[in-house]
């Protein structure tokens, strides 16, 4: 038996699995797509507030579409959406634009990380709220955030809690002379009640705040204050420790009473690395320090510790009193920390 000889006829093309029409890289225009707010951010899935807002606010579900690629998308960013906005259960909208952003809050793992992670987008301010005892103030992180605030471009306000607890006058002759509004509010008997609330609102009104601090601060506690019925949980603060068990899990934008302004509730933090931070920004974050520095300092100077002839070991000296002095070399020692750490010598 001779064995058969095979030719063109037998070969057999394996057909397309993903079909025979070519791709293209026009994409729909989605001139129907609703503008809208992202309000919360969790496993995928994006709760947004359809806008304009009215009285009978549409509240709907959404994924990210294909063509967003791996941009990504968190609390605060204006996005526009196709699909059912019923927001009825079940329902399932689709994002498919990002708005411009006006501002960007970000922050790394550390000083030395390269990834960046965005906390909000388009927030007008940055709320660091610091307890004043139970746990005890850190003020290197009061620093950092302050800078990060900058560098996005928002304002900062410092939210001193607790004061029950401890005395607030040194930490508020620290930050007000660089600019760094300063509020502060106490406990009371009552469940959930906080003194100096009205003080803290009227820094609010008619902006979008975002809200960080450290775990146990008072966080949740402050943002169930302003905002009644939000619900978030508060947890206590570790008495070996010293640190709060995180009760926020994820960034969550609420509404104020009478439409007057938003709130941005986040995970409480343990670091807030800089290295997204150019390093000629972190001085102009301490307003006092930069004025010094651009009149007396010499050209090329560092500002660093060792640095030949700079003119803010001068200016530590010329305090008035001991207070100042120390008030001074604290503000200066807080820069060049942060200064060695951005360039990753040290890690705070």
């Amino acid at each position: 038996m001779t064995r058969r000889r095979y030719d063109e006829s037998d070969v057999r093309s394996r057909p397309n699995p993903r079909g025979s029409r070519p791709r293209t890289k026009q994409r729909p225009e989605h001139a129907e797509a609703q503008p809208a707010l992202i309000t919360q951010v969790d496993r995928g899935r994006y709760t947004l507030l359809v806008l304009p807002e009215t009285p009978q606010e549409q509240v709907v579900v959404a994924m990210k579409a294909r063509e967003l690629g791996r941009e990504r998308l968190v609390c605060g960013d204006r996005v526009e959406v196709v699909g059912d906005t019923t927001g009825r259960p079940g329902s399932l909208a689709r994002i498919v634009r990002l708005t411009e952003r006006r501002t960007l809050l970000r922050r790394t793992a550390d000083d030395t990380d390269p990834v960046e992670r965005v906390i909000v987008a388009n927030a007008d301010q940055l709320v660091i709220v610091t307890a004043l005892a139970d746990p005890e103030p850190r003020t290197r992180m009061i620093d950092r955030c302050v800078v990060a605030a900058y560098d996005a471009g928002m304002s900062a306000l410092l939210c001193l809690t607790k004061a029950d607890l401890a005395d607030p006058a040194e930490l508020v002759a620290m930050y007000q002379p660089i600019g760094v509004e300063v509020v502060v509010t106490s406990r009371t008997e009552g469940a959930g009640a906080v003194l100096g609330l009205d003080e803290v609102r009227s820094h609010l009104v008619g902006r979008t705040s975002v809200l960080v601090g450290h775990s146990g601060v008072g966080k949740s506690t402050l943002v169930n204050a302003l905002v009644p019925r939000a619900d978030r949980a508060t947890g206590v603060v570790n008495l070996v420790t010293g640190r709060g068990r995180h009760t926020s899990s994820s960034a969550v934008a609420l509404r104020l009473p009478a439409h007057d302004g938003w709130v941005i509730d986040t995970p409480g933090v343990r670091s807030f690395g800089l290295a997204h931070v150019q390093v000629d920004s972190l001085l102009a974050a301490f307003g006092d320090l930069a004025e010094v520095a651009t009149r007396e300092c010499p050209r090329g100077c560092t500002h660093a510790a060792d640095a030949p002839d700079c003119a803010l070991d001068a200016w530590v000296l010329q305090g008035e009193d001991p207070t100042t002095t120390a008030a001074r070399e604290a503000r200066v020692d807080s820069m060049r920390r942060l200064l060695t750490a951005r360039n990753g010598a040290d890690t705070p």
